[in-house]
């Protein structure tokens, strides 16, 4: 009876097995899909960062790229395609219609390529703000990542049984130099770029579809659940921020903010405005990993001087000039992606720009000084908004009748930046120097009056 029933049971076990896998509850397939319609940047670091920790948190099964972009910063394609190579979900990219420079090596790391038709990839020559080739060092360094994205997809066995690259690195090198020459493939003289069908023909496509879900219905996931990851408000306004006019206009207020705080103490506005402006400059660079933390110590330290040449050393010296070099030298490598004083891997043309923006922000700050520099921070405006205002506006007295108090002698009751206040008659006045700085405490002539302000000079 017993050797029965064990026969029984391990007759039923086949049937058993069946209904417990049976049971076992399906999970649907997860897809994150995320575009890259914009100019390889800071911005585009972020959302592919945040696009491969969404599919790692979700545990999604695919990863799909949208591409369409004519290139970017080498220093932000570098880390793309890094993250893309080490990440454990497998990502795949659809390029519709562009994938040149930046985004031909972002491609490459992928596993699988797919092609709209009419699309094209290739075109990875590092080029200046004008479109001219950069200097060879800046070539050498695109050959070599994308030669060695290329090698990272390995080797396959050809219909002959010879092992061969996946995708041929010598081709991947070519995208980049013109000197490069492949028999049947790219001429010298030409930078290479594909076409879907030469794509395909040389390994560096895995399919033409016209739309993402036939891309999505050839990697076997046609009924899997699609998560869209998009930038979120951060990186719009981090975007907007970044813009080079925004950008010019916020190192206008910085440095604006800072010459109208020195042209009379006391006045609150224009700092707050420098300092909020300074704010919103070197916060979206240091974020984005641009500004680095010694960089804004840079900056500090150039207000410092600049404040010891006005306040302890008048004159405009060693220290004034040595401040305003470190504020410009500052703003101007916040915005590119140095490693110290290394460029090895910043195309020049950012530079170019970094510095054009800077140069151009100065320009309309000088010009700004000349046209309103003696009246602006005087404002009724700029008065009531600051604490001079509510605090001395009950002693001021300013004079407003005839010329008796010509060439009567004053007393400076604050330094003269060229701005400031003098005592005559029990009374302040408001007064500029007519020639550079006069320290408090100086006797000096009532020359004329000019808006209500009282030019003099030292007696």
């Amino acid at each position: 009876m017993r050797f029965i029933i064990l026969y029984s049971i391990f007759l039923m076990l086949p049937i058993l097995s069946v209904y417990t896998v049976a049971a076992q509850p399906t999970t649907t397939p997860t897809i994150v899909v995320f575009d890259i319609k914009e100019e390889i940047a800071p911005s585009a670091t972020r959302l592919v960062s945040k696009a491969l920790k969404t599919a790692r948190d979700i545990k999604a099964d695919l990863i799909v790229i949208h591409m369409d972009t004519y290139g970017g910063l080498v220093t932000d394609a570098d880390s793309i395609r890094y993250a893309i190579l080490t990440s454990p979900i497998p990502v795949v990219v659809h390029i519709n219609p562009n994938a040149a420079s930046a985004g031909a090596l972002i491609s490459i790391a992928c596993e699988r390529i797919y092609m709209a038709p009419g699309a094209s990839i290739g075109a990875a020559t590092v080029v200046t703000q004008d479109g001219t080739a950069a200097p060879d060092k800046f070539q050498s360094y695109m050959r070599s990542i994308m030669r060695s994205t290329a090698k990272a997809k390995g080797k396959i066995i050809n219909a002959n049984g010879d092992s061969i690259w996946r995708r041929n690195p010598d081709i991947a090198e070519a995208m980049v130099d013109q000197d490069i020459e492949i028999s049947n493939v790219s001429e010298k003289g030409k930078v290479l770029t594909f076409t879907p069908d030469e794509a395909m023909k040389n390994g560096f496509c895995d399919g033409v579809f016209a739309s993402l879900n036939e891309v999505i219905r050839a990697e076997g996931f046609e009924n899997a659940a699609v998560v869209k990851v998009e930038k979120d408000i951060t990186d719009i306004i981090f975007g907007f921020l970044k813009n080079p006019a925004v950008t010019g206009v916020l190192i206008l207020l910085v440095l604006g903010g800072i010459y109208y705080e020195l042209q009379s103490p006391g006045l609150g506005f224009p700092i707050i405005v420098s300092i909020t402006a300074a704010v919103l400059y070197f916060l979206p660079n240091y974020i984005d990993g641009l500004a680095e933390n010694w960089e804004i110590i840079l900056f500090l330290l150039g207000i410092v001087l600049l404040g010891l040449e006005i306040f302890v050393i008048p004159g405009f010296g060693v220290a004034g000039v040595a401040g305003a070099l470190l504020m410009i030298s500052s703003l101007v490598l916040s915005m590119v992606g140095n490693q110290g004083f290394d460029f090895q891997i910043q195309s020049p043309g950012d530079i170019g720009r970094a510095f054009m923006i800077v140069t151009l922000s100065m320009t309309a700050l000088i010009v700004l000084m000349m046209v309103t520099g003696v009246t602006l921070h005087r404002s009724s405006f700029f008065k009531k908004m600051s604490l001079e205002a509510s605090l001395e506006g009950a002693k001021q007295n300013v004079w407003i009748g005839d010329d008796a108090f010509l060439g009567q002698v004053a007393i400076t009751h604050t330094e003269m930046r060229p701005g400031g206040k003098i005592l005559f008659e029990n009374k302040l006045w408001e007064a500029r120097a007519l020639v550079g700085y006069i320290k408090k405490g100086e006797k000096v002539k009532m020359i004329r009056k000019d808006n209500n302000i009282w030019l003099i000079e030292v007696v």
